[in-house]
């Protein structure tokens, strides 16, 4: 849409919105949004009911979550800030550090929404290619980094494309690295990952960085991403900063009970990350079997380098009902969801491999 009623920042008349993985049918598998295929955690369904009193506001500052997580990552309850996602404080972060003239940097092909954030900040996205393996190039990335540079994000496990960024690169990039420059490490995947020597943002919170801050989300391992909460550890003064920025009472007393049930059940949830985790080295396998060239998987998710195709290949998993998420001109991503999906992926994606 061009026509406008008002007059619109043509830079944001022209992006574009971003697109949700598509939803799927009753007879379908939907594997198009990294979305936890088990059902919520014992006790959260139950805390959810019991918040009631959806008629008052919840508690801005969801001081109880704060306060466990605090605990978890050995700070004090205000280097933690809970928001309505982890998307959600990355939208912050870049209105609280960058507006016309900066820069924001990342590598790319990553996180779909990271160029929207920069644009709605009004700052450019400078983007690195991926590394041939399809993860970061660190190096290149410390390299482009210049005086108009404020906001950098490191996606560690990659979304879509899977690797992560071991400890040793990511503290070799943080010494190249202007200490006045934001660095997110973006770890919505930590969960799943299995890699000896990927980076850990609690190794990182703990050995003091003022300038890092670790997002985590309670969307994907924990399983509740229809409720919306994820958090930042940091420098108070940066997450006071990212607050300002921010929709005040977006998290709501429901998310917040269920995050402190899911952190309750979270012997279970180690359990089932387990599952996943072997279930998709076994797909990417199978995948690699059928002669695709699968990068290290260590999120929840596989990713196909379809490149042209990427559309072709995902509209022949559409038609055998499997709801994929291409990536026009890349490649296409698929979810490791229900044991009951994996044959029929492996069959598809062998009918269309690279010949």
């Amino acid at each position: 849409m061009t026509d406008f009623p008002v007059r619109i920042r043509p830079e944001i008349a022209a992006l574009p919105a971003y697109k949700q993985g598509r939803q799927a049918g009753a007879e379908a598998f939907k594997l198009s949004s990294n979305e936890n295929p088990f059902d919520p955690l014992p006790g959260v369904v139950e805390a959810v009911s019991a918040a009631g009193a959806f008629n008052r506001y919840p508690d801005a500052s969801s001081p109880r979550l704060r306060a466990r997580l605090a605990e978890r990552y050995g700070v004090a309850d205000d280097a933690v800030h809970v928001a309505a996602g982890s998307v959600s404080i990355l939208y912050q972060l870049a209105q609280a550090t960058s507006g016309p003239g900066d820069e924001i940097l990342f590598s790319w092909r990553s996180f779909e929404a990271y160029p929207g954030l920069a644009t709605v900040a009004g700052a450019r996205a400078a983007t690195v290619p991926n590394d041939a393996a399809g993860g970061h190039d660190l190096d290149a990335m410390a390299d482009a980094v210049t005086d108009r540079t404020r906001m950098i994000i490191v996606c560690s496990p990659n979304n879509p494309t899977g690797p992560v960024v071991t400890q040793d690169a990511f503290d070799a990039f943080l010494a190249r690295v202007p200490g006045d420059v934001l660095v997110v490490l973006d770890e919505a995947y930590a969960e799943f990952v299995t890699q000896p020597g990927a980076v850990d943002g609690r190794r990182v919170v703990a050995t003091g960085h003022p300038n890092v801050v670790v997002l985590r989300t309670f969307s994907k391992a924990y399983g509740l991403a229809g409720l919306r909460v994820g958090y930042a550890v940091g420098d108070p003064r940066i997450l006071s900063a990212a607050r300002t920025t921010g929709i005040p009472l977006s998290v709501t007393a429901a998310a917040e009970e269920a995050a402190l049930a899911s952190l309750d059940a979270e012997d279970e949830l180690l359990e089932r990350v387990g599952v996943i985790a072997q279930r998709r080295d076994r797909l990417a396998a199978r995948l690699r079997e059928a002669g695709w060239d699968v990068p290290e998987a260590q999120g929840n998710f596989v990713w196909l380098p379809a490149g042209d195709r990427a559309l072709e290949v995902a509209a022949a998993f559409e038609a055998q009902d499997l709801i994929v998420r291409p990536f026009a001109g890349d490649g296409v991503r698929i979810t490791v969801g229900e044991e009951e999906s994996l044959d029929r992926v492996v069959d598809v994606a062998a009918s269309v491999a690279p010949r």
